[in-house]
């Protein structure tokens, strides 16, 4: 338990500090995972958010006021969820990340999963749920958004897309659908 402790530690370290991209130059904060690290639960994001990269903190703007509702309705305790991104810097101007970037970030987020070693990822939008679906040998069955809530076996692994929270803003008629695709997270988690 203190070494995964120290792993993490160690880790964040390494994430906080990173120069490996020019994302560096532009990020006031560079984010590792939070939350729970003994959480059967990940849940995988994009990049962090301009209030992110300000705060220093996951979720913590408009999108995670929606993601904490969506949480909620599912009866999800956000305390007992480990919560990362793909990129650890913000994206100048919301643009989408260069493969290049996730190239470079994306050991970051294998070694956040080797060390939570979740039974459950959640991925909200289409980046990071494509880098998990390859990750795990299963690309060819990624139709986003077609595949939101659906839940994907990979060994003793359960892969679910989601939506991102953000999409509620501009899109709030979707929030129904989206509270009943995070319910399926509750109920994997009282599977396992």
């Amino acid at each position: 338990m203190r070494e995964k402790i120290n792993e993490f530690k160690k880790l964040s370290w390494k994430i906080r500090s990173c120069k490996k991209c020019e994302l560096w130059k532009t990020r006031t904060h560079a984010l590792p995972g939070e939350g729970n690290i003994f959480s059967k639960l990940m849940i995988i994001a994009q990049a962090p958010g301009h209030t992110e990269d300000r705060e220093g903190r996951m979720f913590v703007g408009p999108s995670g006021k929606k993601l904490n509702v969506l949480f909620e309705k599912a009866g999800i305790s956000r305390e007992k969820v480990f919560m990362t991104n793909l990129l650890k810097c913000v994206l100048p101007h919301n643009r989408k990340p260069r493969p290049e970037e996730i190239e470079t970030c994306a050991p970051y987020l294998d070694r956040e999963m080797d060390l939570v070693d979740p039974a459950i990822i959640a991925t909200l939008g289409y980046f990071p749920a494509r880098y998990v679906f390859k990750k795990f040998g299963i690309e060819d069955e990624l139709d986003f958004p077609r595949v939101c809530g659906e839940v994907f076996s990979v060994g003793a692994k359960r892969i679910v897309p989601l939506g991102h929270p953000a999409t509620l803003l501009y899109r709030g008629s979707l929030e129904g659908k989206m509270v009943e695709n995070y319910r399926t997270l509750r109920r994997l988690l009282d599977s396992v």
